[in-house]
């Protein structure tokens, strides 16, 4: 394959390269205020990539650069999601940044820079390339979270992530190196084949652990989600929405990847550490999202437990895990999207408004937002008829079918804690004393989004289920 080729089946990463380029030096030397124009030609951009991901949807899986990035199926679908979700936080901030005093052309240039990097992430194929996507991806963020210099609290986010995000950034090269030395190569394949060759890979072993462990962090499974409560709940809002969303597919994507296609062999010896994770994940998430008053903290302990419940599609190890993962992520996109645009939604005349209580009374003050808020919550917490009922009923009946009865059963219980913390945000809205109302905000990026997020929520049953399972199915095929 020429080098031309192998650039082409990388043309959403590489013009949004090329894009991010040009909108930074744009925003350097065009006099004046033009961060609303920048902004939009990014969303433009990020429109493009999308539909250049949509290109050889029906192709199977192609090896790039020597085996450093595969073009397959899961790879393509994943980064439609991602530009998608990138998308509609990006439009969901404008608003927001401006009246914050916070627009500035980076903040555009930094989105597109994070999406080559997940972008990389779900076609990485290769320790080293997995890594460059990652870091690409990670300092993005870093610098989105930190973006509001004069709050404390966003200067502290930023700070910590960073801290705590070399730690494990450490952790994933130490275990890369390990697997490397024991291996003799870095690619996915050839890991896979010296581990099924060999009766006792105990180096292998060693090296999967730092690696589950660094990944772990980037999707803030429990025991590694420290950082996530306070990063969610100090970083300006649009930039939590889209912690929230975009990176965490691509971080699982990745999981499933890598456990999949480099260490087979060793299922055994990694699905115990993924069950771990989860039960750990659902637990953590159901128990200390019970007495949180911010909103965004409630968010980051509920990102928390879902991230458990998509580790249980991945704990099976079969392709019906797999594929249920995938309809679980996509799910979970649009119901977070959907709440934080609920979110962006809570100002007063003084400035945001971020307390649970807060909420009181907003079925009488404006009743859009508290429908939209009440049908959200609802399909967060799995109860059936919403769609989020059936992204859990997918994990859940991959943990049975691989019986891993014990890991599902815990899913249900932390279930069942996790709707009385959502319920308890509905009995706020719809029967306490009102608060002072937030202010009525015209029709823009962030009323559509919660206004559509709550619509599939409650419709997704009937027109989304089927092409959901297909499209799941379809990525899931090329790894088995």
């Amino acid at each position: 394959m020429t080098l031309l080729d192998n650039l082409s089946l990388l043309l959403p990463e590489l013009f949004l390269s090329l894009a991010a380029m040009a909108l930074l030096l744009t925003g350097v030397f065009w006099r004046g205020d033009r961060v609303a124009q920048i902004t939009y030609a990014a969303a433009g951009c990020l429109v493009l990539a999308v539909l250049l991901s949509l290109f050889g949807q029906d192709e199977g899986s192609i090896y790039l650069f020597g085996g450093a990035f595969v073009n397959d199926a899961l790879a393509r679908i994943s980064k439609i999601f991602i530009f998608l979700a990138a998308l509609i936080a990006l439009l969901m901030s404008t608003r927001f940044m401006l009246r914050e005093k916070l627009g500035r052309p980076e903040y555009p240039v930094l989105i597109l820079l994070s999406c080559v990097g997940m972008g990389l992430m779900v076609s990485a194929n290769d320790l080293i390339s997995l890594y460059l996507g990652v870091e690409l991806q990670s300092l993005s963020v870093y610098i989105m979270a930190a973006f509001n210099r004069d709050s404390r609290r966003s200067t502290e986010a930023g700070l910590k992530y960073f801290v705590l995000g070399a730690l494990s950034s450490g952790l994933l090269l130490y275990g890369a190196s390990l697997v490397y030395g024991f291996a003799g190569s870095t690619n996915f394949q050839a890991i896979a084949l010296v581990a099924a060759d060999v009766e006792n890979p105990v180096g292998l072993t060693f090296g999967l652990v730092f690696l589950i462990s660094g990944l772990a962090f980037k999707v803030s499974a429990a025991p590694f989600h420290m950082w996530t409560p306070d990063v969610y709940e100090g970083s300006p809002t649009p930039v939590t929405a889209f912690f929230a969303a975009a990176p965490k597919l691509a971080g699982m994507v990745l999981f499933g990847r890598v456990l999949i296609e480099a260490f087979p062999t060793l299922f055994d010896q990694w699905q115990p550490i993924i069950w771990l994770l989860a039960a750990a994940s659902m637990i953590v998430g159901a128990l200390s999202a019970l007495v949180q008053t911010n909103i965004k903290r409630l968010m980051a302990y509920s990102s928390i437990g879902h991230v458990g419940y998509a580790l249980m599609g991945l704990a099976a190890g079969t392709e019906g895990g797999l594929a249920a993962l995938v309809i679980y992520l996509i799910i979970y996109l649009v119901m977070t999207l959907g709440t934080f645009a609920c979110i962006l939604s809570m100002r007063r005349s003084e400035g945001m408004a971020e307390n649970i209580s807060d909420l009181a009374g907003l079925s009488q003050t404006q009743r859009g937002l508290a429908w939209a808020f009440t049908f959200l919550f609802i399909s967060l917490a799995g109860i059936p008829i919403f769609i989020g009922f059936f992204a859990k009923f997918f994990v859940f009946m991959a943990a049975v079918e691989a019986d891993l009865y014990i890991l599902a059963a815990v899913g249900v219980i932390t279930s069942v804690i996790a709707t009385y913390y959502y319920l308890s945000v509905i009995r706020t809205i719809w029967f306490e004393e009102p608060a002072v109302g937030f202010v009525r905000e015209p029709s823009s990026a962030v009323s559509f989004t919660a206004i559509g997020a709550a619509i599939i929520t409650v419709f997704g049953i009937i027109f989304a289920i089927e092409p959901l399972r297909a499209v799941a199915a379809a990525a899931a095929a090329p790894l088995f």
